[in-house]
């Protein structure tokens, strides 16, 4: 059975494993479908954003729930803005924004309400009290149920977290990129979650890897490096492991991480994250050998 954790200090359990939609492309069928599956398997958060597919992608997911909507914690972001021409897009954390980017997610998501709204970046020099006090009035009109953010800025997440009411703050973190470990101790003091993209590592970290490698390496692992690290991660498994599932069971033994919102574009793919998620868990003898042999780092921007 899939196993839930509690969203922040709310009353929401939400899957260890969630949906990233960003993947699931425009196929709208195949995208359903997948969709489905997941929920059928005990995925019950399900993660989109305004920016994915220019709103396709909220569009599908809406259509996808239209049945269901009481069965999944669904998330979306806000805070970015295609231009007209849709060949970039740009930041606009304003108040006026988002609350316009809210009434347009909730059509094309075909919802009354969205569980946990999440501000997709930040930067130090955004108007930071126009933002918080954009979602606290939703939170009040009932638009929203909670708020995060999604961001990686130390800077930017400290000020949230100490003046916000965010439940939650999205991070990429996977094996070969462990720097959001640093927040983890006060992030849970606070009962602050921590939702996890990038789980897999672009599919370094899945038994694809040799094809996914490039000569520019992975964050600060150079090729070479990367190549015998994740050699010495495969050593290390058990005859019920794979690298797939070491790279999940990783995150979860942190208890400040509520879900992985892991992406699929089909429903192979999701099948694979699911089989991963039900494999062996780690033992902790190689817990610490994964500790060992990989980069604990800290950011050193925004700080």
């Amino acid at each position: 059975m899939m196993k839930k954790r509690t969203l922040g200090s709310t009353l929401l359990q939400i899957s260890e494993l969630g949906l990233g939609c960003m993947s699931l492309g425009t196929d709208e069928n195949e995208a359903i479908q997948t969709i489905h599956t997941a929920i059928d398997a005990g995925i019950n958060y399900i993660d989109t954003a305004d920016l994915y597919d220019f709103g396709r992608n909220e569009e599908i997911v809406g259509k996808a729930l239209k049945d269901r909507r009481d069965q999944v914690v669904l998330a979306t972001k806000v805070g970015n803005r295609w231009n007209q021409s849709k060949d970039t897009w740009s930041w606009d954390p304003s108040k006026k924004h988002i609350q316009e980017g809210v009434k347009e997610s909730l059509l094309r998501l075909n919802t009354d309400y969205i569980d946990l709204y999440q501000l997709h970046g930040g930067t130090f020099e955004d108007h930071y009290e126009e933002t918080i006090e954009a979602f606290d009035e939703l939170v009040k009109e009932g638009c929203i149920r909670y708020y995060g953010i999604s961001s990686i800025r130390p800077n930017v997440i400290q000020r949230f977290s100490k003046h916000s009411s965010i439940q939650s703050v999205m991070m990429q973190y996977n094996v070969l990129e462990r720097r959001p470990e640093e927040f983890f101790s006060q992030l849970e003091k606070q009962s602050i979650s921590i939702i996890v993209r990038g789980a897999v590592a672009k599919g370094l970290l899945t038994n694809n890897w040799q094809n996914k490698i490039k000569s520019s390496g992975y964050m600060s692992y150079s090729e070479h490096e990367l190549i015998e690290t994740i050699n010495q991660l495969t050593q290390l498994l058990d005859q019920d492991q794979t690298l797939h599932s070491l790279a999940l069971h990783y995150l979860l033994q942190n208890n400040a991480v509520s879900s992985l919102a892991v992406g699929a574009r089909n429903q192979k793919q999701l099948s694979e994250n699911i089989s991963a998620y039900f494999s062996k868990p780690l033992s902790n003898q190689q817990l610490t050998f994964i500790k060992e042999h990989t980069h604990a780092e800290t950011y050193s921007d925004h700080r």
